[in-house]
């Protein structure tokens, strides 16, 4: 039973882990995005 519980603990570690480093990914997409988005408004307005 003890194996069992140190097993899980880790399993919960490696899990909460991946997690994290999908999260960050995540916000470095919608980071870049936004930078895009922020190009082209400002170049628009540089336009007008």
């Amino acid at each position: 039973m003890k194996k069992f519980g140190i097993t899980a603990i880790l399993v919960a570690f490696v899990l909460a882990i991946a997690g994290c480093n999908t999260v960050k990914g995540i916000g470095k997409d919608v980071s870049a995005a936004g930078e895009g988005i922020n190009k082209g408004a400002t170049a628009v307005s540089n336009k007008l």
